[in-house]
């Protein structure tokens, strides 16, 4: 059941009840795996989690803003990345790094990637990322303003692969028309999948969104190639970029 009060934000997905106050059932674009750290991650948690992580219960915070957790504002950045499905932090590491003006928002459920993320960070010198574990469709809608994402990087989302599964994938054209809207004028929605029909799926619903102009591109240097990357290379899948700029 959602809170319909005016002034008060619906629960997160994971937090939805039904009338009778069971927990509801949602489609989500991910699922929420193990959560056991190798020792490795978790002494990059226990070192830079306060600092980096913002704490799922923290947004139902009156008043809650990203700002904070970053200490600065859009006067003093150049603006907002928001990555969605940051994995193991590679892309996220990598790229960060030579955006240190940008703030830089990672949304990622699975806690063990989360960590290894933070190894990442701590070892590239990089100060300018915050992870989220909430729902990132969730967010974007009720966290984030419109016309406020100079970048949106969605790369190798969960492909979904069976038929029965597909209603389960982030590119919709709900999804992308709410996306569309957040992203600032000429701000750039950068997505890479190495499932071709997933990547024909993304071409139509963001082609057939009238707020963003763009299509399949060449493979976006700057991304270093990743587990994932080479995961669905080594299975004989090819690569397909994407990129969409905000009309």
């Amino acid at each position: 059941m959602t809170d319909e009060r005016p002034g008060v934000r619906p629960a997160r997905p994971h937090h939805k009840l039904t009338d009778d106050g069971r927990p509801m059932r949602e489609v989500l674009s991910y699922s929420r795996r193990g959560a056991r750290f190798t020792p490795h991650q978790a002494a990059a948690w226990e070192a830079h989690h306060e600092r980096w992580v913002i704490p799922d219960d923290a947004v139902d915070a009156e008043g809650f803003s990203f700002d904070r957790w970053f200490g600065r504002g859009p006067a003093d950045r150049d603006g907002l990345i928001v990555e969605i499905g940051s994995g193991v932090g590679e892309a996220t590491a990598a790229l960060a790094r030579t955006r240190s003006s940008y703030d830089v928002l990672a949304f990622e459920v699975w806690r063990p990637g989360v960590a290894a993320t933070l190894a990442l960070l701590a070892e590239a010198g990089v100060d300018n990322v915050r992870l989220c574990g909430v729902d990132a469709a969730w967010s974007l809608e009720h966290l984030l303003q419109p016309a406020s994402i100079a970048e949106l990087w969605t790369f190798f989302p969960d492909p979904w692969h069976k038929a029965r599964h597909h209603k389960r994938r982030l590119v919709t054209p709900a999804f992308a028309a709410l996306a569309a809207s957040r992203l600032r004028p000429g701000g750039v929605w950068r997505l890479a999948t190495d499932w071709q029909d997933y990547a024909e799926q993304m071409t139509a619903v963001l082609s057939a969104e009238p707020a963003l102009e763009g299509g399949v591109v060449e493979r976006w240097d700057e991304r270093p190639v990743t587990k994932f990357e080479r995961k669905g290379l080594a299975a004989g899948r090819s690569i397909t970029d994407l990129a969409y700029r905000r009309r």
